[in-house]
């Protein structure tokens, strides 16, 4: 006579219980990153794409009014001091510039220093806070009724001089 082995129920097998928890991991994980999702809404995406646009050509417009002024600058942030000193050469010299370091991925890193002329025609402005990593350089100026701007990204470092319009 053979002896036979008794059989458990499913449900008190491990692995049916292991690969059962692998699913419901996978569920819960999935419901937390949707719940995630929608109350944090990413904020680099745009939904008007008509207005994104006219303001692409509105910048090129820009860009093409500073390399009509030759307008070449040279940027120093010194975050010991908090200052920025930028040397401006070409055919515009505005009272104020705008100097804008916007983070690539990070808005809420994004600063605005306004630069006022100097009486050695240079420009200085008051940082905020400290100013580093990769960034966006954005100079804009006014000349007439037109405004200029002057773009770079780069990697924004203490006391490096960054060239603008180049």
């Amino acid at each position: 006579m053979q002896s036979e082995s008794p059989v458990n129920p499913w449900y008190k097998e491990f692995w049916v219980w292991f690969i059962l928890s692998i699913l419901g991991f996978a569920v819960v994980l999935g419901l937390g990153l949707l719940v995630f999702a929608t109350q944090h809404p990413p904020g680099l995406i745009s939904d008007n794409y008509y207005d994104v646009g006219k303001g692409i050509n509105t910048s090129l417009e820009r860009e093409t009014l500073a390399k009509r002024l030759q307008l070449k600058g040279s940027l120093v942030l010194n975050n010991d001091d908090g200052t920025a000193r930028l040397q401006l050469s070409g055919n515009s010299k505005p009272q104020q510039l705008t100097l804008n370091l916007e983070s690539p991925t990070q808005p809420e890193r994004d600063r605005r220093v306004i630069l006022l002329l100097q009486d050695d025609g240079s420009y200085f402005g008051q940082l905020q806070d400290i100013a580093e990593g990769r960034r966006f350089v954005e100079l804009l100026g006014r000349e007439g009724d037109s405004d200029w701007r002057l773009f770079e990204e780069e990697e924004l470092q203490n006391r490096k001089p960054i060239q603008l319009g180049e």
